[in-house]
Parts: C-alpha cells; structure tokens; sequence
C-alpha cells in the first residue's frame, strides 16, 4: 500500500501517506487558530494541534520505515489516547502538592466541562512521545541495541526492593516537603514501576541499563522534542499553562524555565514503565513498540 519498486535501480522506495499530509495541514490549520485567537476554535485547537502532530509524525515513520505504531496497532491505537489520559491525571494529582504548573483559561468551565475537555486534551501525551521516538529509532544510530522482542536481564531480589524502597520514598517526600522534593515527580513512579515491570518479564528502563544500551535515550529525546513543541505551542495560546518551580524559575524558555525542559528527560521513563506496567496488569503480551 504504501511501497513502489525502482526497477531501474531495484531498491524500493515508500510513498509518504496521504493521512501524513492531511495530518499537517489539521496541524498547521490548529496552530494558527491558536496563535491568532481565531474565534470560535482558538480554545478547542490544543487535542486537533495535536492529533495532526502524531499522525504526521507517524507517516514520517512509514515513509522511512514500512511500517508504524498505527499500522501495527490499528483499531488499539485509540487505546493509546484513553491510557494517555489516565496517566496524565495521575500527574495532575502529583501536582497537588508541590503546584509546579498552573492553567490559565479562557472563560470559566462547569467541573464535568473541565474533565472532559482537559481528559480530550490530555489523550495525546502518551502517543506523542511514542511516535517521536519511533521516528528518531528509525535512524540507525538511535536505535536500541536491545531488541524491542527481549525483556533483558532481570533485578536480583535484593535490588528489586531497594528499588521499590526508594520508589515508594520518591512519591511520598513531594507531599512531605513538597519545596524541596518537588523533581521527584519526575522520577518515583519510574522507581517504583520499572523494577516490578522487569522483575515480571516486561520490558524495563532498567534492562536496557544493564545491557549498557545507552541507545535507549531515544526515549527520553523523544520527549524532549516532544517538550520543544508543547512549551512553543503554549506560549501564546489560551488556555495555556504556566509554572512555578522553585530554585530554578529563571531564564525561561516560552513558559518553562530552561532547567525544568531536563524534567522531560526522566517523564519518558516513566510513561515507558506506566505503559509497560498497564501491559502488564491486563496481561497483554504484544505492545507494539519498536523500543
């Protein structure tokens, strides 16, 4: 479908999908309603923004690559979106303490109003990240050495709870001292995730580390890129969202302190073990990632 033949040359090139050019035109098209206020879409733009970042993002891949997270998903990749926005509430509420980003809106929303369209908008996290790093994996020296069919090599016991100790420690001290310890928002759930994951068999952050795939930072560069665009986006929207980070609010980039665009680096991990340890909670064997 999406591979024509040289048979001068005898290589094979792939054409680039028709939903790839749709996808950047509903990006493009949401970027400048955003941008320019224009009413009534302005407010609505950030999930179509987004869902044409993705689309296109993912026919990038099958025109370097064959094949993509959509084409192997298919009808489970609207799972991605549903699982996406579980997993940013739970952020939403590691925020309650430590109160490090804030939402400006552009006229008030009912609470049932808010959950829906705050969950709409935070369905796109997850398959952002995804497909950015499925696009940067398809260059060669990015791709993990550590094939995406192998778990790796699994936590002694011993490692296994300590790891669980201090994860346990790094999502209990942002409540207790939350001016302090606020970075381990950004780091306790890959703690306390990650060993369970690999310990049962699943793909983990930490395998890769054993195995010294430092390839595996294609994730965390994806959602750095990823990070690039969302604080660009944000800046001259509304709604948008603005931060408050103690010690390190200063020389900031669009809303983000050019410290805080680090915190992206250990996000990644931690959507790598909350989706691997969804995966492993409903028993699914296949998660069609290339990493």
């Amino acid at each position: 479908m999406y591979l024509s033949a040289n048979k001068t040359t005898g290589t094979e090139t792939r054409r680039f999908p028709i939903y790839g050019s749709i996808a950047l035109v509903v990006c493009l098209a949401a970027w400048a309603c955003s941008w320019l206020r224009i009413a009534p879409f302005s407010p609505y733009t950030f999930f179509p923004l987004w869902l044409g970042y993705i689309l296109f993002m993912d026919a990038l891949v099958v025109a370097r690559h064959g094949t993509s997270l959509l084409l192997r998903m298919r009808w489970r990749y609207v799972i991605l979106f549903g699982v996406s926005s579980l997993f940013w509430w739970l952020f939403e509420f590691f925020n309650i303490p430590v109160q490090n980003w804030h939402y400006v809106f552009d006229h008030p929303y009912s609470p049932l109003g808010y959950f829906l369209f705050a969950s709409l908008n935070f369905s796109t996290v997850l398959p952002a990240v995804l497909e950015t790093t499925e696009l940067l994996s398809t260059f060669k020296p990015l791709q993990p050495r550590l094939a995406a069919t192998e778990s790796g090599p699994r936590l002694p016991l011993s490692g296994f709870i300590a790891l669980e100790i201090i994860g346990v420690a790094a999502l209990v001290l942002p409540w207790a001292f939350p001016h302090y310890f606020f970075p381990l928002v950004w780091f306790g759930l890959t703690l306390l995730l990650d060993p369970i994951n690999n310990f049962m068999g699943r793909k983990s952050a930490y395998a890769h580390i054993a195995v010294r795939d430092w390839r595996f930072f294609v994730l965390p560069l994806g959602a750095l890129v990823c990070g690039f665009f969302w604080e660009m986006w944000n800046f001259y929207a509304l709604p948008k969202w603005y931060y408050t980070v103690p010690f390190i609010g200063f020389w900031k980039v669009f809303e983000m302190p050019l410290l805080g665009f680090t915190g992206y680096l250990p996000f990644a991990l931690e959507l790598f073990a909350l989706y691997q340890f969804v995966l492993l909670i409903t028993r699914q064997k296949q998660d069609y990632l290339v990493i």
